[in-house]
């Protein structure tokens, strides 16, 4: 997993309440188990017309925010089915830290688990960010996750709580494979000591 440490980047805003996983990535792209390629899909159906031209309405698709990494939406962001492509197509776009007054639990633990930031925010900060955000490429943000620092473009900072474990997990790019590769040797001397143990366990060869 890819370490997040400082993020600096254009914002976009996405101020919509209750924006389902079905909204980030709809359910017809689920299909594959792979991660490259799902940027494509993220808010298939508001980003996209019926005859699948671009709606020049939806805000990634307006020339400010083409390449956007950090997202301020609204409140109870990722709600609805658990399904992991919705932060695999985040990160496949380029974003890498949502910014919201609230997400659905398992949305928000996912993105820690796929190197993705979320940010819980008050309600007064967020309006704030938002305001930045609006502004476009005129308005870059730093996200400094060691700092616990949010900077906005006119010099303004806020602090955000995250959990240090996650924390941890992030500035070191350490999803749950690598967290057990950390164990590699106990789990080796184990496996040494089960066969010893219990011979009638040992795998068969061939």
């Amino acid at each position: 997993m890819k370490k997040f440490t400082t993020l600096t980047g254009i914002a976009a805003p996405l101020p919509m309440v209750n924006v389902d996983t079905d909204k980030i990535i709809p359910a017809q792209f689920l299909k594959s188990i792979g991660r490259e390629g799902l940027g494509e899909a993220l808010f298939f159906d508001m980003r996209y017309l019926p005859d699948g031209s671009e709606n020049p309405d939806f805000v990634l698709n307006k020339p400010a925010y083409r390449q956007a990494k950090i997202l301020i939406a609204g409140d109870n962001f990722g709600c609805g089915s658990s399904r992991e492509h919705a932060p695999w197509a985040l990160a496949d776009f380029g974003i890498s830290c949502v910014i919201a007054p609230d997400f659905a639990d398992i949305f928000y633990n996912n993105c820690f688990k796929n190197g993705i930031l979320p940010i819980k925010i008050d309600k007064e900060t967020w309006e704030k960010l938002l305001d930045d955000a609006v502004r476009g490429a005129n308005a870059m943000i730093t996200v400094d996750l060691e700092a616990q620092e949010i900077r906005g473009p006119d010099g303004g900072v806020a602090t955000f709580d995250v959990d240090p474990f996650r924390k941890e997990c992030l500035l070191n790019g350490w999803d749950d494979i690598d967290l057990t590769l950390q164990k590699s040797a106990a789990i080796d001397a184990f496996e040494k000591k089960r066969v010893t143990a219990w011979p009638w366990a040992a795998p068969v060869d061939g």
